[in-house]
């Protein structure tokens, strides 16, 4: 296996929403693509909207890289979003309690909508 087996390319929408697209298997070992994927969204963006739709794999590393993201965001006072997510991953957001804050939708458009109110 290489260095990393995923991949996190981030899209802006408008001026203060940044869409973080994720595929493959989000692990302790991704944290440098995240970060760096956070630091591209950049600080001006004041909404992250994760998408899950591409996620093949998410071990406890990786949860603990979304919390890594989670306290990061706070920090600068942004919100989180999610979607994409399976059944199988959105129950292990409820159960890790994830989903208290990072709002989680069914569709980009939703979560689009949801951020912007």
């Amino acid at each position: 296996m290489g260095s990393s087996a995923v991949t996190m390319d981030v899209r802006h929408v408008g001026d203060s929403v940044a869409v973080v697209d994720i595929k493959g298997d989000v692990t302790a070992a991704c944290e440098p693509v995240l970060m760096s994927a956070y630091e591209e969204a950049g600080a001006a963006a004041s909404r992250l909207v994760l998408n899950f739709g591409g996620l093949e794999y998410m071990n406890s590393g990786g949860i603990g890289m979304l919390v890594t993201l989670l306290v990061r965001a706070n920090r600068q006072r942004q919100q989180l979003a999610a979607f994409g997510l399976s059944t199988h991953y959105r129950e292990i957001f409820e159960l890790t309690r994830l989903d208290e804050a990072i709002t989680i939708y069914d569709t980009e458009t939703a979560a689009l909508a949801g951020v912007a109110s």
